[in-house]
């Protein structure tokens, strides 16, 4: 069974990071990925960024291009999303979800369907 356990959130003020983790467990093979989505109050989730264990190939919606970056230990099978530059629109239960397939491109798919409890960031203005 896969398993996704996410930590690392918490109040910060505007222009502060930082870093979530990502700990999975359970995969058969490889060819998985790895994702970050975010919900906030009133809003659809949606995907923040993702990357692909087998060649770390990775995405970034075009809101947290050039202040979030996703990597991935796959020693410590962990994968990060390093928070920089901070907005208070960035405020969101932020969750990490495995896929067993990943398709990245102009857009990430995959199905998600193992899902942590998500973890709270909240960004002060």
């Amino acid at each position: 069974e896969v398993q996704v356990v996410e930590s690392g959130g918490g109040l910060v003020q505007a222009g502060g990071s930082l870093r979530l983790s990502c700990a999975a467990s359970g995969f058969t093979s490889d060819d998985y990925g790895i994702g970050w989505l975010r919900q906030a109050p009133g809003k659809e989730i949606e995907i923040v960024s993702c990357i692909s264990r087998s060649d770390d190939v990775t995405y970034y919606a075009d809101s947290v291009k050039g202040r979030f970056t996703i990597s991935s230990d796959n020693a410590k099978n962990t994968v990060y999303l390093q928070m920089n530059s901070l907005k208070p629109e960035d405020t969101a239960v932020y969750y990490c979800a495995a896929s067993d397939w990943i398709i990245i491109g102009s857009m990430c798919g995959g199905n998600f369907a193992s899902r942590g409890q998500g973890t709270q960031v909240t960004v002060s203005s």
